[in-house]
């Protein structure tokens, strides 16, 4: 079942991007999930399995551009379509938006990751980069 995150989930989607997205040297707070969920109610997308969170994907929409970030599926879950199916759900909510185009926002050392986007129609725009700033 895929549904939109709530406040109550956020504790164990943090454990779960531990878990499910290997190698990331992401440091979250649960005040930022929150806020997330707080700002964007239907941007934090949760595939549930039997009761546990084993997919995640954020679907931001900042009123121009659609983005797809956290893409992730519990390892003993992957292979089983859930990623497409948080994929497709997140198309679903920015074309309700009107949206045209969707970015994936996908580490380059996640190879285990490329099959699954370019399954789903993604490619890879070699030509862009990603310019960051830390605060």
């Amino acid at each position: 079942m895929i549904r939109p995150a709530t406040l109550a989930d956020v504790e164990a989607i943090l454990k779960f991007w531990v878990a499910a997205a290997e190698g990331t040297d992401r440091h979250d707070d649960p005040a930022k999930v929150a806020a997330l969920i707080e700002r964007d109610p239907e941007a934090l997308l949760v595939y549930e399995l039997d009761g546990v969170v084993a997919g995640t994907v954020i679907a931001g929409w900042d009123g121009w551009r659609a983005h797809l970030y956290r893409l992730a599926v519990a390892p003993e879950a992957r292979r089983r379509g859930i990623a497409r199916q948080l994929i497709t759900a997140a198309e679903e909510r920015f074309q309700a938006f009107g949206a045209f185009r969707v970015d994936a926002m996908v580490l380059h050392d996640n190879t285990e990751a490329h099959p699954a986007w370019a399954a789903t129609g993604y490619v890879l725009q070699e030509q862009w980069g990603r310019w960051v700033r830390h605060f």
